[in-house]
């Protein structure tokens, strides 16, 4: 277990989250995939070896399946997809997309369980009939979904991979958690194995053991793809079964998951205790004002904090400014600044010792902070859904349990309990990767320093706590690359600066050329397409600085040390 209370190691400048909301279940090839997992996929260069990987692909029916150790498979289904053009429409939380001349691939469903658990979970295998590059490529979840059955899948078959999925046997449905307790007051500890560690490893056995029955050879590379909660997923496995991938692309972990869960409703505790709720365009004012002050202190002007933890704004400087709200003027008190700065500072126990990171300065707090109040002036909205899940289900264990009015005390006792109860099985916090770097395995991670939903100081704090496992960070960058991505939010969401463009295809180098990426290529467009802006993402520790020019130019910038 990580130590408690959280200490930031050191201010690191680095600058993608629509809110998590149900969508659906997802389906192949008929709905749009949710902000803030996988990653798009690379249009990654087919591995050379000889003969087109794809010869010698089996005929799609089902096929005997050998269960993954400590498993029973219940059903193995068969369908013959015919690929061609295939459109996933536009979703709440993201934009429509259509991919063309996809391959005909074979669809594979595994249904398995585990002995005295009462789980039924899904893992989907979908195998090109051409076209495979011999590479297997695992998509990530979002939120309290496991997987992605719908765009991520087709859009990796399209680039040449065998793509696999699994559900954790939870619905997908994003935040739903009434499945982690099986009667009042008892959490459905099995279910919450799969969903945080089990499912993933079983998922990576399948999808290889699937991939070779059906074109008689191996997969000569495997891949893990995904963000949030698909990059903690991605982080489980190199920690605990480092064999699984060669290579890891794991954006904006949701690691550290019993501590960070609970801090991201500590915007509510402050509110409630303080008895003072912002509006939205308040909070708003407040980060606009910081974004304002600290723009310019990397030289360039560009709309972007580059190091959140340098940015010295108070918010006292806002008090008494008269804020135009929904056709009304709100006026900025001395309280509304101390909600901003609690918040901002992040929590504390009764000591006044930090336990997580607060909201960067630069962040949009609607996410964390947004609320509505009664007629009386008492709360009346819970919250970011993911971590009122989270209490709710895993904590109080009780699905009504009102997280909009803890106390500064009962978070306190609820973080410490989160830790305590949880850590070894979704904590995902161990910095021991010896076992995934003696593998040759490669993890790469990109954080944006506007992250709204997981505080990027948590996956700085680890990376700190690897590098002084493993004697430096020069040393840990032979296998772990953490790229920071300014003026950037949850998984690439709503950014004002650059992200990148192929992330996966500079992780398939790496591995199978051994060209580690000393920067990743970034790229801003704006509503109608246009490219805006373009930046060179230095990897950790080395850190981007303004050389002077065209700030929205890739070539007035350079790696350097902080």
């Amino acid at each position: 277990m990580r130590r408690i209370p959280f200490l930031i190691a050191a201010a690191i400048p680095f600058a993608a989250l629509v809110p998590f909301a149900a969508v659906g279940q997802a389906t192949p090839a008929s709905q749009a995939t949710a902000v803030g997992q996988a990653t798009p996929v690379s249009q990654a260069t087919p591995v050379s070896h000889g003969a087109p990987a794809s010869q010698g692909a089996g005929v799609c029916a089902a096929f005997p399946v050998s269960a993954p150790q400590g498993a029973r498979i219940q059903s193995v289904q068969a369908v013959a997809q015919p690929g061609g053009t295939v459109s996933f429409p536009a979703s709440p939380v993201d934009a429509a997309i259509t991919y063309t001349d996809v391959p005909a691939y074979c669809q594979v469903t595994v249904t398995l369980t585990h002995p005295g658990a009462n789980d039924h979970v899904t893992v989907q295998v979908d195998l090109p009939e051409r076209g495979w590059t011999g590479r297997l490529q695992a998509i990530g979840g979002s939120a309290y979904t496991a997987g992605d059955f719908g765009a991520p899948m087709v859009g990796a078959v399209h680039d040449g991979y065998v793509a696999v999925t699994t559900d954790a046997g939870v619905p997908l449905t994003y935040v739903d958690t009434s499945w982690g307790l099986t009667a009042p007051g008892k959490v459905n500890t099995p279910l919450l194995t799969d969903f945080a560690t089990r499912s993933v490893h079983e998922e990576a056995v399948l999808g290889k053991s699937v991939t070779q029955t059906f074109y008689h050879r191996m997969a000569s590379y495997s891949y893990w793809n995904g963000c949030s909660t698909g990059g903690r997923q991605g982080y489980a496995e190199a920690q605990d079964y480092p064999a699984d991938f060669n290579g890891i692309l794991a954006d904006s972990p949701a690691i550290d998951w019993t501590q960070f869960e609970v801090a991201t409703l500590w915007p509510q505790t402050v509110m409630y205790s303080l008895h003072d709720f912002p509006t939205n365009c308040e909070f708003a004012a407040f980060q606009h004002a910081a974004i304002a002050a600290c723009d310019g202190n990397d030289g360039a002007v560009n709309g972007v904090i580059d190091d959140p933890d340098a940015c010295g704004y108070d918010p006292r400087s806002l008090i008494g400014a008269t804020i135009p709200c929904d056709g009304n003027n709100v006026t900025v008190t001395a309280t509304d600044a101390e909600v901003v700065r609690e918040i901002w500072n992040g929590p504390t126990d009764a000591a006044g010792d930090l336990l997580w990171p607060g909201l960067p300065k630069g962040a949009d707090f609607s996410l964390l902070a947004g609320t509505t109040v009664d007629a009386n002036g008492n709360p009346s909205a819970p919250g970011f859904a993911v971590p009122v899940g989270w209490v709710r289900t895993f904590l109080a264990k009780q699905p009504g349990f009102d997280t909009a009015t803890i106390t500064k005390s009962q978070f306190v006792n609820l973080f410490y309990q989160s830790v305590r109860e949880y850590d070894g099985i979704i904590g995902t916090s161990d910095p021991d990767l010896s076992g995934f770097r003696a593998t040759g395995g490669k993890l790469l991670t990109v954080i944006g320093n506007e992250d709204q939903a997981i505080p990027p100081d948590g996956s700085l704090g680890y990376r700190h706590e690897v590098d002084a496992l493993f004697g430096g960070a020069n040393r840990v960058n032979d296998f772990y690359r953490l790229f920071l991505d300014p003026g950037v939010g949850h998984c690439g969401a709503e950014p004002a600066g650059p992200v990148p463009t192929d992330p996966l295809g500079a992780l398939v180098n790496w591995v199978e050329h051994g060209k580690a990426p000393a920067t990743l290529p970034a790229a801003l467009t704006d509503s109608s397409g246009q490219l805006t802006a373009t930046r060179n993402l230095c990897a950790y520790p080395m850190v981007s600085r303004f050389t002077g020019g065209d700030p929205t130019s890739a070539a007035s910038y350079r790696c350097a040390a902080h």
